[in-house]
């Protein structure tokens, strides 16, 4: 639904949720509705799902938003917004208890109306995108689980992801495509989705960008109502990798620069210090980290007077959020 495509990839096929566009949303279902409740009870029915997922930027463009793994009572991209709503609600129906959704988000962007912990978080959601919690250091490492680690959701990497429902549980774990599941989970949650779940919902994915671009893409995906290992038997090996090239190329690139760029910081930064020390009125603490003083007439020129065209983040709790490029020329 909306910009949500399934391409071709090496005999594969793969789901991209946004493609390059601005503002783009990407919705994709089961064909059907799944049974996720006991035909005996109001009790909603256990599941286990895995999947692989990669989040890559675009070269020149900055990145955003994120992705929701998500169980809805309809299909379709009716009622949904892009940008900071990921796809999954919009302005107006955010929070309301009729929505029945339930969700685990991959978002990428801080956004204060939701209380989100940061720009790099995993989270749980129901009805709403402010998340009943979170978790930013998103990967389980050591011998026996014993520490998290933080991951960058949109370096290009392949990432599996396990969440499984039992006994008002929800349990989420995450690795590197390849890595053992780890046995400690990254969210483990006591939640009641009898008021959530209807005797049977759709079940997929949805995703979303805005002036900050990147590409929401599922490698591989299964789930079950009974099977609680379906997600050993996806395959994780010679996988496609999104984030690869444009990695590679950036990596030579500062290899041949990076003698001449320590050269040109060192000179640029004694520049600046001898004209700050000139000007005056300048604490000790700006010399090192200059500059923290703009004028308002070169934010306005950077962000074109801020017009809508430069506008990354909108209304909300907070005011319009406007990006801009600055450039500095030195005397």
């Amino acid at each position: 639904y909306a910009n949500a495509t399934i391409d071709d990839h090496s005999h594969s096929s793969i789901l991209t949720l946004t493609n390059h566009t601005s503002f783009s949303i990407g919705r994709a279902f089961y064909p059907s509705k799944i049974p996720t409740k006991s035909s005996f009870s109001s009790n909603p029915l256990p599941f286990s799902t895995s999947f692989i997922f990669s989040i890559a930027p675009f070269k020149h463009l900055l990145p955003g938003h994120g992705f929701v793994f998500l169980f809805s009572p309809f299909e379709g991209a009716n009622g949904v917004s892009s940008a900071q709503h990921l796809g999954l609600f919009n302005l107006t129906n955010n929070g309301n208890p009729k929505n029945y959704v339930f969700g685990i988000e991959f978002d990428v962007f801080k956004n204060q109306e939701f209380n989100d912990i940061n720009d790099n978080h995993v989270g749980l959601d129901v009805n709403s995108l402010t998340s009943l919690t979170s978790q930013d250091d998103i990967w389980v490492s050591g011998k026996h689980d014993e520490k998290f680690k933080e991951l960058k959701l949109n370096n290009g990497e392949n990432y599996q992801v396990w969440i499984e429902y039992s006994d008002s549980r929800v349990n989420v774990a995450m690795a590197i495509a390849g890595k053992r599941r780890p046995n400690r989970p990254l969210i483990s949650e006591l939640v009641n989705l009898s008021d959530v779940f209807l005797d049977e919902m759709f079940v997929g994915f949805c995703g979303a960008t805005e002036q900050l671009i990147e590409s929401h893409k599922i490698l591989a995906w299964s789930f079950s109502n009974s099977n609680f290992s379906i997600g050993d038997g996806l395959v994780t090996t010679n996988l496609p990798s999104f984030g690869f090239v444009l990695g590679i190329s950036f990596g030579i690139f500062i290899f041949v620069i990076g003698s001449a760029a320590m050269v040109f910081v060192v000179l640029l930064k004694r520049k600046r210090s001898k004209r700050m020390e000139e000007e005056g009125d300048i604490e000790d603490w700006e010399l090192e980290y200059w500059p923290h003083r703009i004028s308002y007439e070169d934010i306005y020129a950077a962000t074109k007077a801020f017009s809508e065209q430069n506008i990354i983040e909108f209304g909300g709790m907070l005011k319009d959020v406007a990006m801009g490029v600055l450039y500095l020329h030195e005397s």
